[in-house]
């Protein structure tokens, strides 16, 4: 297991080394960084990938202080300065596409490339804000019983087999850490008019099942991205498509990396 002293945490992280070049991996809200295990096995003959667990989740030690997506964003390049890495395809899952958008904003000459999975440039859904607000008020409260549990997973996985798998890691973690996070999920603010400002090559993909984040806001992002084509849209993917689909995420993002200068 592997830590780096981090802007007063401890965060966890997996390299897979090689001298290929680099793809930085950010997991999505509620995961940690063995989300991108297929995506690890698929990509580390070739590249170097590295995946770490973000402030309020996984194995990372966290102060439990307020915290935004910015300040993920700087984690991210730390961590990079910290593994010797200069310049790196930066790749998110919700959550971690919105720190991987602040990470091109912050660093654009370190920015080889975005890979942005089942996520957006904007703010939290106005309609859902009070809905996502309970859910996380109740798991910080009282843990993610059953009932809980199963709703999340439904949105995120909805998948049986690994919803029974992530809903028992939830259930054997802290639960009283998941404020701040939520927080700083549900005030995060819109990117939308500053995407323009990110010129490096962009890969979109986006499941056409996922109820987290409407397909539209991914087309929207892909739209007002100049290096991004058109959406790779996983059929019957939910929120987390890397995941539950990951031959045809795997294969988008494998092309899309070989077609980097």
């Amino acid at each position: 297991m592997a830590y780096a002293d981090i802007h007063g945490q401890r965060i966890f992280y997996t390299d897979s080394g090689g001298d290929g070049p680099a793809v930085v991996f950010s997991h999505g809200f509620l995961m940690d960084s063995s989300m991108f295990a297929p995506q690890v096995a698929a990509l580390a003959g070739e590249y170097r990938v590295i995946t770490w667990d973000a402030r309020g989740f996984g194995a990372t030690e966290f102060d439990e202080k307020p915290f935004t997506y910015w300040d993920n964003a700087s984690d991210v390049l730390a961590l990079c300065d910290h593994l010797g890495i200069e310049r790196a395809v930066f790749a998110g899952m919700s959550q971690g596409g919105f720190a991987s958008l602040r990470v091109a904003l912050l660093a654009p000459a370190r920015t080889r490339g975005l890979i942005l999975i089942d996520t957006q440039a904007g703010a939290e859904n106005p309609e859902k804000v009070d809905l996502y607000a309970d859910l996380i008020e109740a798991w910080a409260t009282v843990g993610p019983g059953d009932d809980l549990a199963n709703i999340v997973a439904g949105i995120i996985l909805d998948d049986p087999a690994l919803n029974t798998e992530w809903i028992a890691r939830w259930q054997s973690r802290p639960h009283e850490t998941i404020r701040e996070p939520g927080r700083c999920l549900l005030e995060r603010e819109s990117l939308v008019d500053r995407l323009g400002d990110i010129p490096c090559p962009a890969l979109v993909i986006h499941g056409d099942n996922d109820s987290a984040i409407e397909l539209d806001r991914a087309e929207e992002m892909s739209a007002r991205l100049s290096g991004s084509d058109a959406v790779v849209v996983v059929r019957g993917g939910a929120h987390a498509a890397n995941l539950t689909h990951p031959e045809p995420v795997n294969a988008a993002i494998l092309r899309f990396l070989r077609s980097l200068p």
